[in-house]
């Protein structure tokens, strides 16, 4: 599985150093007013199966939800849909809140 995962601090440099990565929040949108990862788009698990067609696949796919739990099935569904480059975004927006971001909300 550590394939189909990345670090906050890895997101982090690939974001400052401006590579092209599409942030997918699979969290509910309550969580998402909380707070979110600047640039993410909002897809809730519950709708991933109906929407994936917004997705693109030939994209660095970033996931996350809050803990990784949501997220890890968001990737276990987009890859058995054919998208190859989508990771999972290791302990959620809570470990980035706690690593990368202090002043980021926790909930």
């Amino acid at each position: 599985m550590k394939d189909f995962e990345i670090t906050p601090e890895e997101l982090k440099e690939r974001l400052d150093r401006g590579d092209d990565v599409f942030i997918l929040d699979v969290r509910e949108l309550h969580e998402y007013q909380t707070c979110k990862l600047e640039g993410s788009t909002l897809i809730p698990l519950g709708e991933i199966a109906k929407r994936v067609n917004e997705l693109d696949s030939s994209r660095e796919i970033v996931v996350h939800c809050k803990l990784g739990g949501r997220s890890a099935k968001a990737v276990d569904f987009l890859r058995n849909a054919g998208f190859q480059k989508v990771r999972n975004l290791v302990g959620g927006i809570d470990a980035w809140a706690q690593r990368i971001d202090p002043k980021m909300p926790r909930y």
